[in-house]
């Protein structure tokens, strides 16, 4: 089973320029069976999809749900959940690495780094945390192998990464725009129709084929070195964001975990 293990639509992420169901078409038409919808720090892209289109249209084609997560101290992750859990805390930014991989697999969940050899702090081994404990990598069940639009260095050290630890491979696109998608996949050894089935795949350490083509028209590429400028703006909303969502997440944990402690990684969420 081919498919885009990340992908960004424009219903959940503001910097896509391609819906749900034009990413589907264009897919099936590069022999695409399924794909994981991945906007940063939200469902709404999946949201559509479940109350829009699911059901209606493009029944021979699966659509999971999954997140890309900023973190305080790892740049994104990748996170996919049980069909049956919901959890608002995915949806507020900031959480440090070690206590969201606490909570995702505490709820079923698996998680991996996307583009983890990719710009600063935004990917794992630029990232913070990587530098203060890089065998917190032990804890990752995948790890995105291959990316569309990171360069060919950045996927290698990917992939090498991958190995050392012994992870699950993945590709995906990243694509926000309609020419990049269908330029990453993941091939599966066996058909998957729901989250639950793929995170058993995971678990089970299933070998995967990840690959694809590169994409050259990514805003870096366009722009040079004043893609630096773009880096270090990411890392002020980032870092502004966590700290205007710290209350609520706070609080979201006591509401959810109000007799379950997180200890000792509770040192990091409270820092």
């Amino acid at each position: 089973m081919k498919i885009d293990m990340h992908c960004h639509v424009k219903e959940g992420s503001i910097d896509s320029k391609v819906g749900v169901e034009e990413y589907i078409t264009i897919l099936k038409q590069h022999g695409f069976q399924g794909m994981v919808i991945t906007d940063h720090d939200t469902y709404n892209g999946y949201r559509y999809w479940k109350e829009h289109i699911k059901g209606k249209k493009h029944t021979d084609f699966v659509v999971l749900k999954g997140i890309e997560y900023d973190t305080r101290d790892a740049g994104h992750i990748l996170v996919i959940m049980p069909e049956g859990v919901k959890m608002r805390l995915l949806e507020m930014r900031g959480m440090p690495l070690a206590l969201l991989i606490d909570l995702v697999h505490r709820n079923g969940g698996v998680l991996g780094p996307a583009h983890p050899c990719g710009e600063k702090y935004m990917s794992f081994t630029n990232a913070r945390r990587y530098y203060l404990s890089p065998e917190i990598a032990k804890r990752f069940d995948f790890v995105e192998a291959f990316n569309s639009c990171e360069p060919v260095e950045s996927n290698a050290g990917a992939e090498k990464l991958a190995k050392k630890y012994g992870k699950v491979t993945t590709g995906g696109s990243d694509a926000h725009k309609p020419d990049c998608v269908g330029t990453g996949y993941t091939i599966l050894p066996e058909p998957v129709t729901c989250e639950t089935e793929l995170i058993s795949l995971i678990h089970k350490k299933t070998a995967f084929k990840a690959g694809g083509t590169l994409y050259g028209k990514t805003t870096k590429e366009k722009i040079g070195k004043i893609n630096k400028l773009l880096v270090y703006s990411f890392w002020v909303y980032n870092k502004s964001g966590e700290l205007l969502k710290r209350r609520g997440r706070n609080k979201k944990m006591e509401e959810e975990h109000p007799f379950d402690p997180i200890d000792p990684i509770e040192l990091y969420y409270h820092s």
